[in-house]
C-alpha cells in the first residue's frame, strides 16, 4: 500500500512538471484621462506587468526578423477614431548573433504602448486585441498569447502572457568584472606597461624611509589608478546616457566604426604606428608627479595611465565596446573597475613582497611579441563586428565561408609568427622558440584546423555566436538531407518546413492517419517561428546524427506553429473549451490543442504518442543535452513496440 502511494505521488509530481498552463504576464488597459469629452484627444495606455526571468517581445522591430511582434488590432465604430499609429515606450534594443542575426526589442518586468485617439462620441466604445510572445531563458520557454480588450460603455480589461528569461543585473555585473579584469591582466603584458612595475616599485621603497611608508605609497598608488579609471567609465557612460550605447551597439554605423577602430588598433600592435596622446598633456601631468606626498602620488599614477596609453588604449576600448552592451553607468563603472583592479594590484603586491620581483622574467622581446599577438585577435575580432553590418543590411560582403576563410587567414598566419616564420620588423632576431610560445602554436593550427570542415558547411556549433547564419553560407556539401515517413502530401508544406531535410507533417489529424496506417509512434513538436530556442534545439541537438537518424526512421512527426497566422475556411473554425474563443488560424488552433490535451502552453514542447493517442513517455521540454534527447526518443520507442503507455 505505501509503495502504491508512493509511485501514485510521484507520478502526479512527474505530471505537474510539464501540466501547467503559463501566465507570466498581465495586461492592465486603460485611458490616459478618464473624463473625456466629445473631441478631446487621449491615449490608451497598454500596460504589461512581466514576471522576474521573462521578457515580452515589443512592436517595433522588423516582422520578418523572426520573434513574435506584440501587435493591437481595434475593431473601429463611429464612436472614436484612430490617430497615428501605436508606440512602444522606451523598449530595450538587442541584436540576436546566434539564431536570428538582427536587431529586436522587448520589455523586461514592466512594457508600456500607447495608442492615441480622439473621441467622437459621448457614449464611447473602444474594442479590440493584442497578440503577443513572452519567453524566458532560464527553461527556454517561449509563450503565444492573443487577448482582447474593450474600454468606454462596457470597460473590461485582460490579462495574461509569458516571457523570457536573462541574466539577473547581479549575474551580468560579475560577467563585465571578470571580463574587465581579465583585460587588465592582457594590459598587464604589454611592453608599455610591463617594464614599469620593478621601476615604480623601486621608487617607492627608495623615496620612503621604512617598508611601512612605501607599502603605503603603493597601496595609494594602487587606489589612483582605480579611482581614475573608474572615473573614467563613469564619464563614459554618464555622457551616454542609460541606453545610448546600447542602441548604438546594435546600429549598423557604430559596427562600421568599431570595425575600423580595431582593425587600427591591430594595426598599431603590429608597429605600423603608435597611438600617443600629445606631449604637452603628457608632460603637464608628469610635472604635478614631481610634487611628491599624496597628490605626487596621484599624478605619478596618472602619469603611468597617460605614458602606457599606446598599449593600454586598444586593450581597455575593447572591454569597454564589449561589457557596455547595456548602456548603463554602473556597467561602464563596473567595467573600469575591473579593468584597474587587474591593473594596480601588480604595483601594491610587489611594493608589499618585494623580494618577488627577482621571480617575474625580464622585459624583452616577448613583450613585443604579446603585442603582436594581440594584433592578431584584434583584427579577428574586428570581422564580428562588420558581420552585424552586413546582415543587418544584406550586404553580402561577409558571407559565413568567406568569414571562415578570413579566420583561417589570421590565425593561420598567429601560428606561422608564433613558430617564427612570420616576422615583423619590431620583432627581435632569435632563432629560439619558447615551450610556452611552441604549445600556443600548436593550440592556435588545432583551431585552424577546426575552422576548415566550416568552409564546406561543417556547423562549428561552438562557434555559432561569431560565425555568420547558415543561410548565408553558398557552397554547403555537407547540407543533410534526413528524411521521414510520410503518407500523403503534407498540408500546408509550401508555407511551413522542417528543418534538416526531415520530412513530417504539419496538421495533426494528417499524422495521426499516417501513425496508423504505418503502424509507428507519432512525434509532436509544438513549436513557433519566433521560438528562440525552438531554434536552437534544432540546430544544436536534432542535428546530432544520432538524433535525426531515429526522427526520420522512427516516427511520423509533426510541428505544429502555435503562432502561425494563417487563416483557415471558415467551416474549419470552433469555439474553444478552454477560453470560449473562436480558433481561426493554423496558430490559435495548434495553441489551444496543446492547453486543452497536454494542459501546457510553453514552446518548445515535445510528445510522442501511438496510434490510440495515448502518451508514451512524459513529454520533454528545452534541454541542449542530445543523449538525453537521445533517450527520451529511444525510451519512447521501447515502450511502443512492448504496448506499454502511461
Amino acid at each position: 500500500m505505501r509503495s502504491s502511494l508512493t509511485l501514485f505521488l510521484l507520478i502526479s509530481f512527474s505530471l505537474s512538471t510539464f501540466s501547467q498552463i503559463l501566465k507570466p504576464i498581465s495586461w492592465e488597459v486603460s485611458l490616459s484621462d478618464e473624463n473625456v469629452q466629445i473631441g478631446d484627444d487621449v491615449e490608451i495606455l497598454f500596460k504589461a506587468t512581466i514576471e522576474k526571468d521573462w521578457y515580452l517581445y515589443s512592436s517595433d522591430f522588423d516582422p520578418d526578423l523572426g520573434p513574435q511582434v506584440t501587435k493591437f488590432s481595434f475593431i473601429e465604430n463611429d464612436t472614436y477614431e484612430l490617430l497615428d499609429s501605436i508606440e512602444a515606450i522606451n523598449p530595450k534594443r538587442k541584436y540576436d548573433s546566434t539564431i536570428w542575426f538582427g536587431e529586436y526589442t522587448y520589455f523586461e518586468k514592466e512594457g508600456l504602448f500607447k495608442q492615441k485617439i480622439r473621441i467622437l462620441k459621448k457614449e464611447f466604445h473602444i474594442e479590440g486585441g493584442y497578440m503577443y510572445q513572452v519567453c524566458t531563458d532560464v527553461d527556454g520557454k517561449c509563450i503565444p498569447f492573443d487577448d482582447e480588450f474593450s474600454l468606454g460603455s462596457t470597460p473590461k480589461n485582460s490579462a495574461s502572457l509569458k516571457k523570457k528569461p536573462e541574466l539577473s543585473q547581479d549575474s551580468s555585473l560579475w560577467s563585465i568584472l571578470i571580463t574587465a579584469f581579465l583585460a587588465g591582466l592582457v594590459a598587464l603584458l604589454t611592453p608599455c606597461v610591463y617594464p614599469m612595475i620593478p621601476i615604480t616599485v623601486s621608487i617607492f621603497l627608495k623615496q620612503s624611509k621604512s617598508k611601512k611608508e612605501g607599502v603605503g605609497k603603493a597601496l595609494l598608488y594602487g587606489a589612483s589608478i582605480i579611482i581614475f579609471f573608474s572615473l573614467l567609465g563613469f564619464l563614459i557612460s554618464w555622457v551616454w546616457g542609460f541606453t545610448a550605447l546600447n542602441e548604438l551597439s546594435t546600429h549598423w554605423l557604430f559596427n562600421l566604426i568599431i570595425f575600423s577602430v580595431f582593425i587600427l588598433f591591430a594595426l598599431s600592435f603590429f608597429g605600423l604606428f603608435e597611438i600617443t596622446l600629445p606631449s604637452g598633456l603628457v608632460n603637464k601631468i608628469d610635472r604635478q608627479a614631481d610634487r611628491g606626498g599624496l597628490i605626487g602620488i596621484f599624478f605619478m599614477a596618472i602619469t603611468l595611465v597617460l605614458v602606457s596609453f599606446s598599449c593600454t588604449f586598444p586593450i581597455v576600448g575593447t572591454a569597454l565596446i564589449n561589457t557596455l552592451s547595456g548602456g548603463s553607468i554602473l556597467e561602464g563603472t563596473t567595467a573600469m573597475f575591473g579593468f584597474s583592479l587587474a591593473f594596480a594590484i601588480p604595483f601594491t603586491a610587489f611594493a608589499i613582497f618585494p623580494t618577488w620581483l627577482k621571480s617575474i622574467p625580464e622585459s624583452g622581446g616577448w613583450l613585443n611579441s604579446v603585442k603582436v599577438v594581440l594584433g592578431f585577435l584584434e583584427l579577428a575580432l574586428a570581422l564580428k563586428f562588420l558581420s552585424v553590418a552586413d546582415l543587418a543590411y544584406h550586404w553580402g560582403l561577409l558571407d559565413r565561408e568567406v568569414f571562415i576563410a578570413l579566420w583561417i587567414a589570421i590565425f593561420g598566419l598567429l601560428g606561422l609568427y608564433l613558430i617564427g616564420k612570420v616576422k615583423l620588423k619590431s620583432d627581435s632576431e632569435s632563432n629560439k622558440i619558447p615551450v610556452s610560445r611552441l604549445i600556443l602554436a600548436i593550440l592556435t593550427f588545432s583551431f585552424v584546423f577546426s575552422l576548415i570542415p566550416g568552409l564546406w558547411g561543417a556547423p562549428l556549433k561552438s562557434l555559432s555566436g561569431f560565425l555568420p547564419p547558415m543561410s548565408t553560407h553558398n557552397f554547403n556539401l555537407l547540407e543533410q538531407n534526413a528524411g521521414g515517413s510520410t503518407c500523403e502530401e503534407p498540408k500546408y508544406a509550401n508555407i511551413l518546413h522542417w528543418p534538416h531535410g526531415l520530412n513530417g507533417y504539419f496538421d495533426y489529424s494528417q499524422a495521426l492517419a499516417c501513425a496508423k496506417e504505418q503502424g509507428k509512434p507519432i512525434f509532436i513538436d509544438f513549436t513557433g517561428h519566433g521560438c528562440v530556442n525552438c531554434r536552437e534545439m534544432e540546430q544544436r541537438v536534432w542535428s546530432d546524427p544520432a538524433v535525426l537518424k531515429r526522427l526520420s526512421k522512427d516516427f511520423v512527426l509533426v510541428a505544429l506553429y502555435v503562432d502561425d497566422r494563417t487563416k483557415l475556411p471558415e467551416n474549419e473554425w470552433y469555439k474553444s473549451s478552454y477560453d470560449a474563443k473562436t480558433k481561426k488560424t493554423i496558430g490559435q488552433q495548434n495553441a489551444d490543442f496543446q492547453i486543452t490535451r497536454f494542459n501546457n502552453n510553453a514552446q518548445p514542447f515535445y510528445v510522442i504518442i501511438n496510434e490510440d493517442e495515448e502518451l508514451l513517455i512524459q513529454p520533454k521540454a528545452y534541454d541542449l543535452n542530445i543523449s538525453s534527447f537521445v533517450d527520451f526518443l529511444d525510451k519512447a520507442l521501447e515502450n511502443h513496440r512492448n504496448n506499454r503507455v502511461l
